[in-house]
């Protein structure tokens, strides 16, 4: 475990951007602890000389590792519900680390071993442990969970998001950062939960929505704190296709090794080429951050955080049986 007493201001930066939290030495006790649970993975200098960055199974343990012919399957398995917490938040960045310099990977399949949930949302308790002083400053630089959603997103892996349940919050905005998503027709669900919350879409959401879904459409499901089923979300785009539950894992699949099969420099080029059709969304991301933390210190957001989870938000159960997070607010 990461002892908290040996880090020292700017080592390490969690968080969706560097104005939001800033893990340091204070002398204080009363700073939770957990926030920093695991040491991202780290690489000896003769596999950094040599450029090999293998991605290894055994540095995980939420996320469960098998690639075969340059497809790298990843399923998280995060119980009860994958939330996703800082462990989780920690692996998933190191996943990101990893497969950016591991030549052996060229797609990378994301699932979930949870057919209810593949990431509900970011730790709720995590948001309440954030520190609310000072006010936030303009930052120059992506913190954890931004520059982890732009190494998917911009690296030559090509990386799809099969998704059989809810993906909500946090979950959300990481699969909106991959290249391509598929959802379960039966059991898929989407919401961005942070506006009836107080909050705001703070990790790339309000950047990756607008181009995903149109302006109107990502208002919609942002200002609204609506779920969007599967076929909602396939025709607007979301989603490039909604199957049925049976049928999603072997038709992504096969696309995933289909893909890989091709000519490694040609499908990294033509990403690349794909993506200089988008803006630059950092200057973007780095205000969303701002504005982020800027709703994450008001009275209200504190109030409405702490009441979801006092009405059992991160419950199955809870989290199961609501129709969307807006409603429980409703007057």
């Amino acid at each position: 475990m990461l002892d908290r007493r040996d880090l020292t201001e700017p080592t390490l930066r969690w968080g969706w951007d560097s104005q939001i939290a800033l893990v340091r030495h204070t002398g204080q006790d009363d700073w939770n602890n957990s926030i920093v649970t695991r040491t991202p993975v780290r690489f000896n200098d003769t596999r950094q000389k040599n450029g090999i960055f293998p991605v290894k199974s055994d540095h995980y343990d939420l996320i469960k590792l098998v690639q075969s012919n340059g497809v790298l399957i990843a399923t998280i398995d995060a119980p009860p519900m994958n939330v996703m917490t800082i462990a989780l938040l920690q692996e998933l960045v190191s996943l990101s680390q990893e497969i950016e310099n591991d030549d052996s990977v060229r797609v990378l399949l994301m699932r979930s071993a949870d057919p209810d949930f593949f990431i509900a949302h970011f730790d709720v308790t995590t948001l309440l442990a954030m520190p609310i002083d000072p006010d936030p400053e303009p930052s120059a630089e992506l913190g954890w969970f931004h520059a982890m959603c732009e190494r998917f997103r911009t690296g030559s892996t090509i990386t799809i998001a099969e998704i059989d349940g809810r993906v909500g919050g946090g979950g959300a905005e990481l699969s909106a950062s991959f290249d391509m998503r598929f959802g379960a027709t039966e059991t898929f669900m989407l919401n961005q939960m942070e506006v009836p919350l107080g909050i705001l879409p703070g990790g790339s959401g309000t950047q990756r929505l607008p181009w995903l879904v149109g302006p109107g459409r990502a208002a919609e499901i942002v200002l609204g704190g609506i779920d969007v089923d599967a076929c909602t979300a396939d025709a607007w785009g979301w989603l490039n296709r909604a199957l049925p539950a049976a049928e999603l894992p072997t038709f992504v699949e096969n696309l995933a090794r289909r893909i890989a099969s091709m000519p490694p420099t040609a499908l990294a080029l033509a990403k690349q080429s794909l993506l200089n059709a988008t803006p630059d969304p950092v200057p973007g991301l780095l205000a969303e951050a701002e504005l982020f933390a800027q709703t994450l210190r008001t009275p209200v957001a504190q109030n409405r955080l702490a009441k979801f989870l006092e009405l059992g938000g991160q419950t199955r159960e809870f989290e199961l049986g609501i129709e969307a997070v807006a409603s429980l607010f409703d007057s």
